[in-house]
C-alpha cells in the first residue's frame, strides 16, 4: 500500500527544513560565524526556528504515516497535513517577526502543531483500541 499522502506532506516538510536551514547558513556566511551563534541574536533565532521544526516533524510525520497505514481516509490526512504545514509556516514567520517574543503567528503555529499532534495520536489510539 503506497503511503502517498504522508509522502506528500513529508516532502513539503523536507523542503521547509531546507529553506530554514538555508536561512541559517546565509546568516552564518554573512556574519562569518562557523560554529555556535557568535552572540548574534538573528542567528540564534534562525537556528531556533529551524530546530523547532526538526523537533516536531518526526513525531507528526510518524503519527501521520501510522494513521495512513491504518486506513484513515485521505480527506482527513490532507486536513491534518494542511494544518501541519500552515502551522509550521505560521510558527516560522511568527518566531522570526516577533524576534523570539509573542507573535500571533508563533502562538497559532504552536497551538496548531500541538492540535495536529494530539489529534493524530488520538486517531491512532482509537484505531488501535478498535482492533482489539
Amino acid at each position: 500500500m503506497p503511503l502517498m499522502v504522508t509522502g506528500f506532506y513529508a516532502s513539503l516538510t523536507g523542503l521547509l527544513i531546507i529553506a530554514l536551514a538555508y536561512r541559517v547558513v546565509k546568516l552564518r556566511r554573512s556574519q562569518k560565524i562557523g560554529i555556535g551563534d557568535g552572540g548574534n541574536n538573528a542567528l540564534t533565532l534562525a537556528g531556533r526556528v529551524h530546530a523547532n521544526l526538526i523537533e516536531n516533524a518526526p513525531i507528526v510525520l510518524i503519527l501521520m504515516l501510522v494513521a495512513e497505514a491504518g486506513g484513515l481516509a485521505h480527506f482527513y490526512l490532507h486536513c491534518f497535513g494542511t494544518v501541519w504545514i500552515v502551522a509550521r509556516l505560521l510558527h516560522a514567520i511568527g518566531l522570526t517577526q516577533g524576534k523570539g517574543g509573542y507573535h500571533f503567528g508563533r502562538f497559532w503555529g504552536v497551538l496548531l502543531t500541538w492540535l495536529v499532534t494530539i489529534s493524530l495520536a488520538l486517531v491512532n489510539l482509537v484505531h488501535f483500541a478498535q482492533s482489539l
